[in-house]
C-alpha cells in the first residue's frame, strides 16, 4: 500500500511536467523563434510586430499618381502684367514723325529755336536725349560743322499718338557775333537713336558757319512744342 500511495503522487508529477513541456514547445522552440501564426477569421489585417502602421507600398492606391495642379502665374496677357509700370513703350522711330522749327525766341544776342517732333502715329513711343542737326545749302551740302550739346539731363519724353517733345537749337547771332554767315535751305533732324533723318525747311534766315562764336548747341528733348 505505501508503494502504492507513493507512485501516484510521482506519476502525477511526470503527467505535469509533460504537459508543461508541451504548453512551452508551443509558445516557441529553444532557440528563441516563434513558431507559425495561427490564422483567425474576420476581415482585420493581422497586426505587425511595430505596430498598426501600414507600409508605404500597402497604404498606397493602385493605378497613376495624380500630377498636381500647378499655381497660376502671372503672365504678359495679365491686366496685372498689362498695367505695370515695367511695360515701357518702344522709343518713336523717325518714320512715327514730323518735325518742325518753332518761332525764334532771341535773348542776349543768342537766337534759340524749338526744333519739335510730334508723334503722328497710331501708338504711344519715346524720345530721349539730344537730336541730330545739320543745315542744308540749295544742293544738299552741309553748312558749318555738327551743332554741340549743351550741358543737360536727358529724360524720357513720353509720346502719345499727337503730342510733342522740343529741343533748343542755340546758336548766336551772327550779325552780333562777326562769324561768317550763310542761309540754308534746309534743317535735317534725326531723332535720338535713329539713323534716318528728317528734313525741315529753314526761313529763318542766316546762321553761323564758320569763325569766332560759330559753333551751334543742342539742349536735350523736353515735353511739349516749346519752352
Amino acid at each position: 500500500m505505501a508503494k502504492t500511495s507513493q507512485g501516484v503522487p510521482r506519476a502525477a508529477r511526470l503527467v505535469g511536467a509533460v504537459a508543461v513541456l508541451g504548453l512551452l514547445t508551443s509558445c516557441g522552440g529553444g532557440d528563441g523563434t516563434s513558431s507559425a501564426p495561427q490564422k483567425v477569421t474576420g476581415t482585420a489585417a493581422p497586426a505587425t510586430e511595430g505596430g498598426t502602421t501600414a507600409s508605404a507600398a500597402s497604404a498606397a492606391p493602385s493605378g497613376p499618381t495624380p500630377t498636381p495642379t500647378p499655381a497660376p502665374s502671372a503672365s504678359a496677357s495679365s491686366p496685372a502684367a498689362e498695367d505695370s509700370p515695367t511695360a515701357v513703350s518702344a522709343r518713336c522711330h523717325t518714320s512715327e514723325l514730323r518735325a518742325s522749327v518753332g518761332r525764334n525766341d532771341p535773348g542776349a544776342g543768342q537766337w534759340n529755336f524749338p526744333v519739335v517732333l510730334t508723334n503722328t502715329s497710331g501708338r504711344t513711343c519715346t524720345v530721349r536725349g539730344y537730336p541730330g542737326a545739320a543745315f542744308l545749302d540749295a544742293s544738299g551740302k552741309q553748312l558749318g560743322p555738327d551743332p554741340r550739346r549743351s550741358a543737360g539731363t536727358p529724360v524720357t519724353v513720353t509720346l502719345a499718338p499727337g503730342r510733342s517733345a522740343w529741343a533748343g537749337l542755340t546758336f548766336s547771332n551772327p550779325e552780333v557775333s562777326g562769324a561768317r554767315a550763310a542761309t540754308p535751305q534746309s534743317l535735317l533732324v534725326t531723332p535720338p537713336d535713329e539713323r534716318d533723318p528728317l528734313k525741315v525747311a529753314w526761313t529763318a534766315g542766316q546762321v553761323p558757319v564758320s569763325g569766332n562764336a560759330s559753333s551751334v548747341f543742342l539742349t536735350v528733348f523736353a515735353a511739349g512744342s516749346g519752352p
